[in-house]
């Protein structure tokens, strides 16, 4: 019988994250490949994010970069485990509290939002790891267990990095924890193509164009792929579906973990009229105060009602473009799974709205692990000699019952996935793990886990198409070449037709600060 699936996401802070190094460590070197998500503490001007220039967006995107900071980052390790049937996962979810040590943005709307969701200003602050943007200052990059030196791993990692809607991640990561941004977007490209050189994969992009979803804001593009996976499992489909593990934290760890509920759906009550607007954005400027269902669950059903009829499809794309004013490439621009309540009207939008925004220093807060020894934690599990035996294995399902569940939660109500799943045999921890889950609080690392499952589901459904297609011989060697090859190193633009290739193009040369970083990373200069 199908029951919620629990996904252990471990919480990172500054007083566990030497103890918790070891084991990261670990997980990003084993892994497949690495997901990441990022909570920021704004974006700047909405409008400058949207200039049809894509060099002046990413202008507004490096101003973003270097005044704001990261609040948050989730981490999702996907490790392919060979030894188990169709496409079988290790997963690994880590959710990291940062504390910027220099002064930075942070905008009234994003701390309300974030609040509202469960974020703690409070936790942060008083535990939050702390970390200096730009070049290096406090510190060698590669010395000590700082979260710039983790970032130095996942490149040394050489893991294809895995984004939804990726562009302003990136920018903020390289801001954050590798060096000062570059001028040119082409010179940005450049040396994303040198740190990531395993390719970097946007699942906006994925969604979009190779398994076209109707929509593709990240809680969607989730849940579509966990149902269509659930029924094929179901149905008895023929391999090729994707199949999720967790590990046991015994001890004290154990402590450290909140488990991500996705309940069961129940038949859906009371309004059933859906908001076009979420349905399209995922986004509502009226949030909780909208009459209108959010229910991501039942628009996905809708949607699949309609998939056939034309007339019904053409209607929905003009309730888009009415609710995107100007057009819907204005909702459904810069990341939403970042701060969805920065996508204002066009008409509401001022010419610039950082004009309001409090400067708010972090206060003296140094990293005093940075030239420690690290510790070899205890408990840590999930190692190549792990015994998987005692993994929660979760199968997403599906019971063929079109039932869903009413969601009164503002936009980016993803750590409550109300897929279906099956749980491993842990039933004594059932109940433990149902009081520790609270919401909202692991946005980043739960984000981080959605991104990385549709970007398996992805593989695995265009593998398996592929498969039907062409000899099996022909496709194990262009499986060998890569994931997804045609969405290798291709991030997301919205309200363009082509997407960003991250290239190091023939006019165009790596930074200054780039190349000094290099040598660290793959010396591995000491």
């Amino acid at each position: 019988m199908a029951s919620s699936l629990v996904v252990p996401v471990i919480d990172v802070q500054n007083d566990n994250f030497k103890e918790l190094w070891p084991a990261m460590v670990v997980a990003i070197k084993t892994s497949s490949f690495v997901a990441v998500d990022t909570e920021l503490s704004g974006l700047g001007n909405r409008k400058s994010l949207l200039a049809e220039s894509i060099e002046d967006r990413y202008k507004a995107i490096c101003h973003a970069a270097r005044s704001r900071s990261i609040l948050s980052l989730g981490i999702a390790c996907y490790k392919k485990l060979d030894y188990k049937a169709a496409d079988t996962y290790l997963v690994q979810v880590y959710n990291l509290t940062l504390l910027c040590s220099e002064e930075y943005i942070i905008e009234p709307q994003s701390v309300q939002f974030l609040v509202q969701h469960g974020f703690d200003f409070n936790k942060q602050y008083a535990h939050g790891i702390p970390y200096y943007k730009g070049n290096n200052k406090g510190g060698s990059d590669d010395r000590g267990v700082h979260i710039r030196a983790l970032f130095i791993e996942l490149l040394r990692a050489r893991k294809p990095l895995v984004l939804h809607n990726g562009l302003i991640d990136m920018a903020f990561l390289y801001q954050s924890f590798y060096a000062h941004l570059p001028e040119r977007l082409a010179t940005f490209t450049a040396d994303l193509s040198e740190m990531f050189p395993a390719g970097i994969y946007d699942t906006k992009y994925v969604t979009e164009f190779e398994l076209r979803l109707t929509a593709s804001y990240l809680e969607y593009a989730y849940k579509k792929c966990k149902l269509d996976n659930s029924r094929s499992v179901t149905s008895g489909g023929a391999g090729l579906n994707v199949h999720v593990e967790f590990c046991q934290y015994a001890g004290h760890m154990s402590s450290y973990v909140d488990y991500r509920a996705c309940p069961a759906v129940a038949s859906p009550e009371g309004q059933t009229d859906i908001c076009e607007r979420f349905s399209a954005f995922g986004w509502c400027p009226n949030g909780n105060q909208c009459p209108l269902s959010h229910d991501t669950d039942l628009i996905i059903l809708q949607d699949e009602k309609v998939t056939g009829d034309k007339r019904k499809k053409r209607k929905r794309q003009r309730n888009k473009k009415r609710s995107g004013g100007e057009g819907s490439s204005i909702f459904d621009g810069a990341p939403e799974n970042k701060i969805p309540h920065m996508e204002v009207d066009p008409e509401e939008t001022p010419d610039d709205q950082g004009g309001a925004e409090p400067c708010l220093e972090s206060g003296p807060v140094m990293d005093s692990d940075r030239n420690t020894k690290q510790n070899e934690g205890d408990n840590m599990v999930c190692e190549d000699n792990t015994d998987f035996k005692n993994s929660a294995t979760t199968t997403t399902t599906d019971d063929d019952e079109n039932t869903k569940t009413k969601t009164d939660d503002v936009v980016e109500s993803r750590t409550e996935d109300r897929g279906r799943g099956i749980i491993g045999e842990h039933p004594s921890k059932a109940d433990d793990q149902k009081k520790k889950a609270d919401t909202g609080t692991h946005r980043a690392g739960f984000d981080a886990f959605m991104t990385g499952y549709i970007f398996a589901y992805s593989y695995a459904s265009i593998k398996r198409d592929k498969m039907e297609a062409v000899e099996e011989k022909e496709h194990k060697e262009e499986e060998e070449q890569s994931w997804l090859p045609m969405c290798l190193n291709k991030v997301y633009l919205s309200g363009k037709a082509a997407p960003l290739n991250v290239v190091k193009s023939t006019f165009s040369k790596s930074s200054k600060a780039h190349v000094q970083k290099m040598e660290i990373v793959w010396e591995g200069r000491k």
